[in-house]
């Protein structure tokens, strides 16, 4: 007799970077393939209409947790006034603000000022706080920037919970990113813990977004051992214009929202008997 299923969080991440993208996270969360989204409110092509068009999806039966998608890297810029440092107009590029993160030449008060801002854009456009609150680029995690980050997350959505990025896994230790992120996790736990902010068990998908990857080989990895409550991002999407003048990662979003469509993805989860958690 089979056990209860492990039941996990399938994020898509960056909903509001483009149309496209948008569009294809609102398609699989009517088709329940994923089950939460985080948004980028500091997007230019977020706005009112597509606020409304995810949260309408909730109505009348809860299908997806939102979830708000903190940005502060290239190419976008900040909303408030006055943040520092830039490069030109814009955010540093995520190398750039790595650095700058661990040598702590980030302004703080500047770091807080901008992350409360999104919320409350996003507080403003969806009527309600986010369910969860995560980082663009795992960006929540660097130093300086996770101290504001949980700051902002503690006084003003107590009730949200945040992503943390460490997972022991199959491979792990063969893949420089997933260490990156399981080190860089161990402060965001740790500051999380001691301010009674919730945060999921362990985290999965990060793989290298090169032309041949392979989203059909690498999902039953990010499925092995996966606890309940876990967490698996992804990042699905139709490519359009306004992607293409934003991010790199274009193909393999549509790679990614056609497995997710298909029967293959249903027949992954039942094989490692895992379930979508029911949003609440």
């Amino acid at each position: 007799m089979r056990s209860n299923p492990r039941r996990i969080w399938l994020c898509a991440d960056d909903y509001g970077i483009s149309p496209g993208v948008s569009a294809a996270i609102r398609e699989l969360v009517l088709q329940e393939r994923i089950n939460a989204t985080s948004v980028m409110v500091a997007s230019p092509n977020f706005n009112a209409d597509e606020a409304v068009a995810l949260d309408t999806l909730n109505s009348g039966k809860k299908r997806t947790a939102i979830g708000l998608h903190v940005t502060l890297t290239a190419p976008y810029k900040p909303i408030t006034r006055d943040f520092a440092p830039l490069r030109g107009a814009r955010f540093f590029p995520l190398n750039k603000m790595l650095q700058a993160a661990i040598s702590q030449r980030l302004q703080p008060e500047r770091l807080t000022i901008e992350i409360a801002t999104q919320l409350r854009i996003f507080v403003e456009s969806f009527g309600r706080p986010p369910d969860f609150l995560d980082g663009h680029q795992h960006v929540h995690l660097f130093p300086q920037v996770r101290d504001a980050f949980l700051k902002v997350a503690a006084e003003a959505t107590p009730e949200a919970w945040v992503r943390q990025c460490g997972r022991t896994g199959p491979g792990r230790l063969n893949d420089r990113k997933a260490l990156l992120l399981d080190i860089l996790s161990l402060g965001l736990r740790r500051k999380a813990k001691r301010l009674g902010i919730a945060f999921n068990p362990a985290f999965a998908g990060t793989y290298s977004f090169r032309p041949n990857a392979d989203i059909v080989k690498l999902f039953p990895r990010f499925l092995t051992g996966l606890p309940d409550g876990g967490v698996i991002m992804c990042h699905p999407g139709f490519v359009d214009a306004e992607l293409k003048a934003l991010d790199l990662l274009t193909t393999l979003r549509e790679r990614e929202f056609a497995f997710f469509s298909s029967d293959n993805f249903l027949k992954m989860l039942a094989a490692q008997n895992v379930a979508l958690e029911q949003p609440y």
